[in-house]
């Protein structure tokens, strides 16, 4: 019996410094074939393509994760690609000098996990409840014109969005560096759409890593480009992929084992969304992670 292609793979997508390794692996053809990006302006257009069944896969947050498997979308984790270490930030006005100076302010957040989280832990660095601050819902690729605009004071946001917010004249009070291993992006699969898919999948995740390696090892020609792609210049990119560390097979490999540091970070997690609203009740974490997809031979 002749063999059969495994249907098509479309992974949801959208910008972030940390998923550019599969924008560049598909500019210079190292996607497997059967692979397609799905792109979205934002997480919240990722999370929809998920619910409506158009993807199989995507890029997002672990919180993201956490939250659409709490709606019964069977996602698990098979790679991690990048652990925010000031790559997530909260941008203010020059004017705001403390944390003090925050009560009363217009703040713009995404109304997804991750933006939650960061204005969860703003407010307690801030020791201010919801009800002392103005909270708007509005994502950071619209978060620019509503800066310009005199609409918020601050803004939850993240690169390379924040460096458009930075061209204004705003400042950063607080960045993921005073939260260190909460905020994972990753790459989720659904569980029932696995089948026949695994050497589609271990190619996906190889790509990652070689695009991974360009951006490491060529950093020129890969921020020149990833730069013209989110209309950014050269240095402003470079300072975007400086609040991320991106892991290596066998960084993945440690973060990825059942007691590693993902699954640290997921009970963490699980314990914060409950008490802040995000999840009515905690997740199990059964399936969570999945390491079998990454490449024998550390790259």
């Amino acid at each position: 019996m002749a063999c059969t292609k495994p249907e098509p793979l479309a992974i949801g997508i959208h910008p972030w410094p940390g998923y550019e390794s599969l924008y560049l692996a598909e500019t210079f053809g190292w996607l497997p074939e059967g692979v397609r990006l799905h792109r979205s302006a934002h997480a919240s257009g990722t999370l929809d393509a998920l619910r409506a069944g158009d993807i199989d896969a995507a890029a997002l947050t672990l919180d993201e994760v956490l939250t659409a498997r709490s709606e019964g979308i069977p996602l698990t984790v098979i790679l991690v690609m990048n652990i925010s270490v000031g790559g997530d930030v909260v941008m203010v006005r020059p004017e705001i000098e403390s944390f003090a100076d925050l009560p009363g302010r217009n703040i713009a957040v995404e109304s997804s996990a991750v933006g939650e989280i960061v204005l969860s832990q703003l407010l307690q660095a801030a020791d201010l409840t919801r009800d002392e601050v103005n909270v708007l819902d509005i994502p950071p690729t619209q978060q620019s014109a509503a800066w310009h605009d005199q609409l918020i004071d601050v803004a939850i946001s993240y690169y390379p969005s924040a460096a458009l917010l930075e061209r204004q004249g705003a400042v950063i009070l607080l960045d993921s560096r005073a939260f260190p291993a909460l905020i994972f992006d990753v790459l989720a699969v659904r569980q029932d759409r696995l089948r026949g898919r695994q050497a589609l999948l271990n190619d996906l995740v190889a790509a990652h890593f070689q695009g991974l390696q360009h951006i490491q090892i060529n950093s020129e020609d890969a921020l020149r480009r990833i730069a013209a792609w989110r209309n950014l210049q050269v240095d402003e990119m470079a300072h975007s992929f400086a609040g991320l560390e991106l892991p290596s097979v066998a960084g993945n490999r440690h973060l990825l084992a059942p007691q590693g540091q993902l699954m640290r970070a997921a009970r963490q997690l699980n314990e914060l969304m409950v008490n802040i609203g995000l999840l009515t009740q905690a997740d199990s974490l059964n399936h969570l992670v999945d390491q079998r997809y990454l490449p024998r031979d550390a790259l």
